[in-house]
Parts: structure tokens; sequence; C-alpha cells
């Protein structure tokens, strides 16, 4: 197995993403940010999971905001 010092989100799940945006923003906030139904209308990580997973850009915004938050809360 390839190792990537320089990739953060090398050996972390969409799920563990997810979940983190979820604990650290709530999901009104989430569906504020990045304004996808799966977060809007009755949201659950594993209808968000199954939209991420067949919609690039949208995961893509996803893993934008996860590295965000992490810079956000070592400033804290």
């Amino acid at each position: 197995m390839e190792t990537q010092p320089n990739n953060p989100l090398h050996g972390v799940k969409l799920a563990d993403m997810v979940e983190h945006l979820v604990e650290f923003y709530g999901w009104e906030e989430l569906g504020q940010r990045i304004t996808i139904r799966c977060f809007t209308h009755d949201p659950s990580v594993n209808s968000s999971l199954k939209f991420l997973r067949k919609t690039p850009w949208a995961r893509e915004r996803v893993e934008g905001l996860y590295l965000k938050s992490l810079r956000d809360a070592k400033k804290k």
C-alpha cells in the first residue's frame, strides 16, 4: 500500500467525512454551505453517501469543506 504523506484525505472514508461535517456544522448549516437535497430535505448519512458516491462535483465540495473544517478546528 502506497503512502501519501501530502494528501490529507488519504485513508479517510467518505462516511467519516460526512459524519465529521454533521458533528462540526449540523445538518442545517451543512445544507446551507453545500446546497444539495440530501443535506437539506430529510438528511441522513446513508442517503448522503449514496448521492455523493454517484456525483463527483458534490463529493469534491464535501472534501473541500471537510478540509476547511479541519483547518478551522486547528485555529480554535
